[in-house]
């Protein structure tokens, strides 16, 4: 490392993607962009595509929407569930 990186840059080294969201996050972004036919077909399919539990994926998404990153991979994902998350907080 040198003394003109920058902070992140020192933090992350030289590990390839770093900077980017990984595959898993990408994967739990497209989840959301697809339109679901009825309950629990987005459950079984995260289980069976994603290898997670739905508890874990919700936990995944919900820190993905926090990440500018995900926010310049998907903006229009992102700002709605910002929106419908936003929505429900303000409900209680």
């Amino acid at each position: 490392m040198t003394d003109d990186q920058a902070p992140e840059e020192q933090r992350t080294g030289d590990r390839p993607g770093a900077r980017e969201l990984s595959e898993r996050d990408r994967a739990v972004l497209a989840m959301e962009r697809r339109s679901w036919p009825g309950p629990g077909a987005k459950e079984r399919a995260v289980r069976e595509q994603l290898g997670i539990s739905p508890v874990r994926y919700y936990q995944l998404l919900n820190a993905l929407l926090d990440d500018a990153r995900a926010l310049a991979h998907d903006p229009v994902t992102v700002n709605r569930l910002r929106r419908v998350r936003d929505a429900r907080r303000s409900r209680r």
